[in-house]
């Protein structure tokens, strides 16, 4: 759609400009610190940060039926920049110029609702919000197109060359922050971090088939994450965990497109992540309480973040009600089927306390919470759910267990409306389910399949059948009838079959 086409009174802001004053502030001592350089941490105590725009008062300014329109109709437009993340440019990064934004199709992933016969297992109507559909198959590729736009945006400045691009992760993280390298290259190079064996083999091959440095390390994400921060304090490398806080920038990405995709309404809307390194959660906050302060939406959801009793310190800080007598403590994970969240010490822990704190303020009563589910409810809702239309990974499974106890708890009602994370693609975590179904999975996992849910490829070769067809050696005449007789005898007995009427 050409822009004289759109209304008038929204053409002035359909096409961004660069523009705002965005500051990385710590959350530790509240300094602020210019983003000329890549900083992860803050310089003087060390703490996290958050990205903070200075003018963000103007957007106030702009009456909330004009910010819906410029977002659906900046739909139509064919602007490549504009099509992913940076839709909503003003939130995200409004210093950025729209030729060093890198888009590779990330974003605007599809909410699916549950089919009547599952929402009625669960008691209310919700939705999956598909991140796997992402180009490297999970929701990561929201932060890696924030954050690499963000150093295309210092190479073409001519602030940084010759970039190499490192993170510590548990398989979606280096999937994606290889991909996006690879795409910038030869400006950028990278180089990941995994924990040995605790990756998943379509994981791995993700970054090996991009190109980078692959380095894996005993231990856990923990230990990586130990070893890439170093790293990052003493050599000249770009850190792509969720500790830069331009990745959490982007993810909040997931909030703005639940918001649009609702209309708006956030009203007895709920939203459910599962929990790893918190980053996640950090930016689905974040982006709701900046909807909300603009007037775009019109309450703030609940939110519920999920994490296994394998690896549960988040959940463990918040099962305290009082807030004074709580301290975080890490955690030594166990093994989880949700292996992305299998982290005991989250970096952006700091955010979710002073994040959470806003939230609930903002919504005037408590609106953020925290739930703990087993590994057995991992498996057994993801199985559920994919057995009713939906390609939910381990963490959707997490997120779908998630829910339910919340259902149980009294947190959700049946008058809700839940949009679940359904944070990767089915088929990186295929490995689990194959475990489930051959019953193998290691006791430390503490998962035992369950029968209705077991399924197995069947192999029809009937008894006495002489000849089958083979590679290379087709069957013709007598023997092709034959063969093709014999076998569907057995798939009409096993599925009980009823003659066609058709003639």
């Amino acid at each position: 759609m050409k822009i004289e086409d759109f209304p008038e009174e929204i053409k002035p802001y359909l096409i961004p400009k660069a523009h705002g004053k965005l500051i990385y502030r710590c959350l530790g001592c509240k300094g602020e610190f210019g983003i000329e350089n890549l900083l992860y941490t803050c310089p003087d105590c060390g703490q996290v940060l958050l990205l903070e725009d200075g003018n963000f008062d103007e957007f106030k300014k702009i009456p909330a039926d004009i910010w819906h329109k410029i977002f659906d109709y900046r739909k139509m437009l064919s602007i490549p920049a504009l099509k992913g993340i940076y839709r909503y440019h003003e939130f995200i990064g409004p210093v950025m110029p729209l030729d060093s934004i890198v888009y590779l199709g990330e974003g605007h992933t599809p909410v699916i609702e549950a089919n009547t016969g599952l929402k009625n297992k669960v008691g209310l109507r919700f939705f999956f919000k598909n991140d796997g559909q992402n180009p490297s198959a999970s929701f990561k590729d929201r932060g890696m197109a924030s954050a690499f736009s963000y150093i295309h945006f210092l190479i073409r400045s001519g602030r940084v060359s010759d970039v190499l691009a490192i993170c510590a992760s548990t398989g979606d993280t280096s999937a994606s922050a290889a991909l996006y390298a690879a795409y910038l290259a030869p400006h950028i190079k990278s180089a990941v971090l995994l924990p040995h064996k605790k990756v998943t083999p379509q994981q791995l091959s993700q970054p090996l088939g991009s190109g980078a440095a692959v380095f894996e390390i005993p231990g856990v994400f923990d230990d990586c994450m130990k070893i890439v921060e170093s790293l990052s304090e003493n050599y000249n490398v770009a850190l792509l965990n969720s500790k830069n806080a331009w990745r959490i920038l982007g993810q909040e990405s997931y909030s703005y497109e639940i918001a649009q995709d609702f209309e708006y309404q956030m009203t007895d809307k709920v939203v459910i992540v599962p929990i790893g390194n918190a980053g996640n959660l950090s930016a689905v906050m974040s982006g709701f309480l900046k909807f909300f302060k603009t007037g775009i939406i019109d309450a703030l959801p609940k939110i519920i973040g999920v994490q296994s009793e394998h690896a549960d310190p988040v959940f463990r800080y918040y099962r305290e009600p009082d807030p004074r007598k709580r301290k975080f403590m890490p955690v030594t994970v166990r093994p989880s089927v949700a292996q992305a969240a299998m982290i005991g010490n989250p970096v952006s822990m700091p955010r979710i306390i002073h994040l959470t704190d806003i939230y609930n303020q903002e919504s005037r009563n408590q609106n953020v919470f925290i739930v703990q589910v087993t590994e057995q409810s991992i498996m057994d809702w993801e199985l559920t759910a994919n057995r009713n239309g939906h390609i939910a990974c381990t963490h959707g499974g997490e997120t779908l267990a998630g829910l339910v106890e919340a259902v149980q708890q009294g947190i959700v009602s049946s008058e809700d409306t839940a949009i679940l994370d359904s944070t990767a693609h089915a088929v990186k975590f295929s490995g689990f389910q194959d475990m489930y179904f051959a019953n193998s999975f290691p006791e430390d996992f503490e998962v035992s399949p369950n029968p209705e849910l077991m399924n197995a490829p069947l192999y029809v070769h009937p008894g006495g059948l002489k000849k089958v067809p083979q590679p290379g050696k087709p069957l013709e005449g007598e023997d092709l009838a034959c063969f093709i007789h014999r076998v569907s005898d057995e798939i009409v007995s096993y599925l009980k079959l009823e003659k066609s009427n058709r003639k």
